[in-house]
Order: C-alpha cells, then sequence, then structure tokens
C-alpha cells in the first residue's frame, strides 16, 4: 500500500511546489510574494519527510527541521522588513 501512495504523495507536492514557485514569480505584490516563499518551505518540508519515508533514512528529517528553522526565521525577518523598513532595530 504504501508503494502506492508515496509515488502519488511526491507528484501532488511536486504540484504544489510549483504551483508557489509560480506564485512566488508573478506574485502581484510583496506579501503575496512572501507568503508563497513560506508555502514553498513547507512544501520543500513534506518532500523531504516523503524522501525519508521513501528511502528509510533518518538524514532527510534532520534537513526537513533545518529548512522549517530557516524558513520561519526568514519568514519572520521579511515581514519585519516590510512592516518596518529594517530588520535589526
Amino acid at each position: 500500500m504504501l508503494s502506492l501512495v508515496i509515488p502519488i504523495a511526491f507528484t501532488l507536492v511536486g504540484a504544489a511546489v510549483a504551483l508557489s514557485f509560480w506564485r512566488l514569480l508573478r506574485g502581484p505584490s510583496a506579501p503575496d510574494r512572501i507568503l508563497a516563499l513560506d508555502t514553498l518551505y513547507v512544501n520543500t518540508i513534506a518532500l523531504l519527510v516523503l524522501l525519508g519515508i521513501h528511502l528509510g533514512s533518518a538524514l532527510y528529517f534532520e534537513a526537513a527541521l533545518l529548512i522549517a528553522l530557516m524558513g520561519f526565521v526568514g519568514t519572520v525577518a521579511l515581514c519585519k522588513y516590510l512592516l518596518r523598513g529594517d530588520i535589526i532595530e
């Protein structure tokens, strides 16, 4: 059952990555692009978790945690820059 579901999940999450990347490039405003970048981080984490399940390796889960941490910090920094015009006060 898992051998059938994993390729379907890869396809669907890959499509979500493509659509997020499209919104990142074509977003009408900066907040839309930041939201697309945040969604792209989440989709990348999902792809890494799926790859870790598929290959049976815990290394991909650690990489997903690092991307989650960097994505959160990046999103907060970009939002703060949009609101205030600087990142560090």
